[in-house]
């Protein structure tokens, strides 16, 4: 195309240019800048006519009567074909691109959800998937321990159909689970459960012992408000496992079944069952509108529905003392040893659990006998002298057992249709033994909450008691978490002089009786959930070592020291409140989740 520029410019101060273009959407160049003539005439008083509503340009500008511009266009026949073309092709790459892309994200997907232990459902023309509404199933437990036999007898008391899959139904012997405070045995009563501890010579706990450099001071639980029959059990936890299992087979609406889950089968982000191997080795697939997952701190298929933050601050091992007696009958003892407590306690008429804390993940070897010495030199000197010949013979006897100690706060993601629980959900130090407190109060808050849901397949319903489900739990959840997670690092020993000034405040606070001594014992045995009652003590104690640091006369010293206690409690206490969740925990009200309403029947 040619533009030609013609007369009557000089008046406007434009020189006259010949300007060849490649392209009619490109403007003239002139020496001055068209963007100041943009839609502007060239001469006096006139203006460009604007695009009309048919699309086409005037062909000439009128001024006065005068011409001054007068392009000569030659259009390329085929460049508005060319276009064209060229804007299909881009659309068409665009859209191959995205479709590609698409497929790679969907299988991408569909890999992870494979690696978080999550299985798309089966099609229908795919023979191994079965309808969901043939089962006839209100629940899928995974896992049959405390919290999954609990939950089991207890959904089924309500009226729901249960299937339970659990990887091996006999009796277990662990190290571990054996101490049932005071508040979780009101949980087990109010579930109906508390013929369980009986017939398994399930030992009565009233309080714990501390012994610290030949003291020791003594702990009650603090229980007048409660009938006689409350306190604490300690037992054989594969005993009282066996007994819920036997009284959760007796209902007609509950199925046992041993079998190995490898999946959670999901169908557009909602969980719809479970794909599991039989004791046969079978594969099988099962659909509930609910599955529960509670298969214990080795779980596999956490990672799907929360998002597992897992510590190992330490290792028990595990020994059991034959036909001794502790110094205080029917309590819970505690050595403040170094490094680390050691935990004493009755399983039966004639045995002692002896747990030995061991910091870290690096364990002396018991086959080359480096563990038993470890336990005849270093701990052995500190066991209860009425004790210590029982504690080596059982070294002696070679029975030596060792399990690693988790930490894990609940940290959740909503999915619905399922479900976690127990410790494959929420895990503290078992220095407290508040696990089994913990999982029987979440399965009370379970059970209440779905009470009002008619069907559980009204997903909308479900979904938001489930969404409750993890504020209403918090109280009790929290105060037992924090309280094992704190007072196992005060009862560390440390070269940190901070650190034994909090560790001497702590064994001497407890020791002044009174609300010093059962205000803290009420939050470990969970008969007293309120975690600002817990943070209110714990600052207690540093205060009580700050004052006694003042004693007989304050000096810089001390005074710097008792800020070194105070910035030691707090960085022992807020990372785990943190953890927690800080609204959760003190302003549980805040939560909308607390004031869901019943559906309507």
């Amino acid at each position: 195309m040619k533009l030609a520029v013609i007369q009557n410019l000089p008046r406007l101060g434009l020189t006259t240019t010949t300007a060849s273009l490649g392209s009619p959407f490109l403007s003239p160049r002139l020496s001055l800048s068209t963007r100041r003539l943009r839609n502007t005439s060239l001469t006096t008083g006139a203006a460009f006519p604007r695009r009309k509503k048919d699309g086409h340009e005037r062909a000439s500008l009128i001024s006065a009567g005068t011409v001054i511009m007068a392009p000569a266009i030659e259009f390329d026949q085929f460049i508005l074909a060319t276009f064209f073309a060229s804007l299909f092709a881009l659309v068409l790459v665009f859209v191959l691109r995205r479709s590609s892309r698409d497929r790679k994200d969907d299988a991408n997907s569909n890999r992870s959800k494979m690696n978080r232990g999550l299985v798309a459902v089966s099609s229908q023309n795919d023979p191994v998937s079965t309808e969901e509404d043939d089962s006839g199933i209100d629940v899928i437990i995974v896992g049959a321990g405390v919290a999954g036999a609990a939950l089991a007898h207890t959904l089924g008391k309500e009226g729901r159909r249960v299937h339970v899959i659990e990887r091996d139904l006999s009796e277990q012997d662990r190290i571990v689970g054996e101490l049932l405070q005071p508040g979780g045995y009101l949980k087990l009563i109010e579930l109906g459960l508390e013929d369980c501890v009986k017939e398994i010579d399930a030992q009565r706990v009233l309080g714990y012992a501390l012994f610290k450099d030949g003291k020791h001071t003594k702990l009650s639980y603090p229980l007048e408000a409660f009938d006689s029959d409350v306190s604490g059990r300690s037992f054989h936890n594969g005993r009282f496992v066996q007994r819920m299992r036997d009284k959760a087979a007796t209902l007609s609406n509950v199925r046992l079944e041993q079998g190995t889950v490898t999946s959670l089968l999901e169908e557009n982000g909602t969980v719809k069952g479970v794909q599991y191997k039989t004791k046969e080795g079978n594969e099988r697939s099962l659909y509930a509108p609910l599955t529960v997952v509670c298969d214990g701190c080795f779980s596999n298929l956490r990672r799907s529905l929360c998002k597992p933050n897992v510590d190992v601050p330490s290792t028990f091992v595990g020994l059991v003392l034959e036909n001794c007696e502790l110094p205080f009958a029917n309590h819970g003892h505690v050595v403040l040893a170094d490094p680390s407590p050691i935990l004493l306690y009755p399983i039966s008429s004639s045995e002692v659990r002896c747990l030995v804390d061991v910091p870290g993940q690096q364990l002396p070897p018991i086959a080359n006998g480096e563990m038993a010495k470890y336990l005849n030199t270093q701990v052995a000197p500190q066991i209860p002298p009425e004790v210590r010949e029982a504690f080596i013979a059982a070294v002696e006897k070679g029975n030596i057992r060792t399990m690693p100690n988790r930490s894990m706060p609940a940290d959740p993601v909503p999915t619905p249709g399922a479900l976690l629980l127990g410790d494959s959900f929420n895990m503290r130090h078992p220095l407290t033994g508040g696990g089994m407190t913990v999982a029987l109060a979440d399965i009370v808050v379970l059970r209440d909450l779905l009470r009002p849901i008619h069907s559980l397949k009204d997903k909308e319903a479900l979904s938001k008691y489930i969404e409750s489900f993890y504020t209403l739990r918090k109280p009790v959840a929290s105060t037992i978490n924090t309280l094992a997670g704190a007072l196992y690092k005060v009862f560390l020993a440390s070269s940190d002089e901070a650190r034994t000034e909090m560790r001497e405040a702590c064994f001497d606070y407890l020791s002044l009786g009174g609300v010093c001594s059962s205000g803290p014992v009420a939050l470990l045995s969970g008969l007293n959930p309120r975690p600002l009652s817990l943070v209110l003590h714990f600052f207690a104690v540093a205060i009580y070592a700050v004052g006694r640091l003042m004693l007989p006369f304050p000096s810089i010293k001390s005074f710097w020291l008792g800020a070194r206690v105070i910035s030691s409690a707090s960085g022992i206490i807020f990372p785990i409140i943190k953890a927690e969740g800080v609204r959760q925990m003190f302003f549980p009200r805040s939560i909308a989740a607390l004031y869901r309403t019943p559906p309507l029947q």
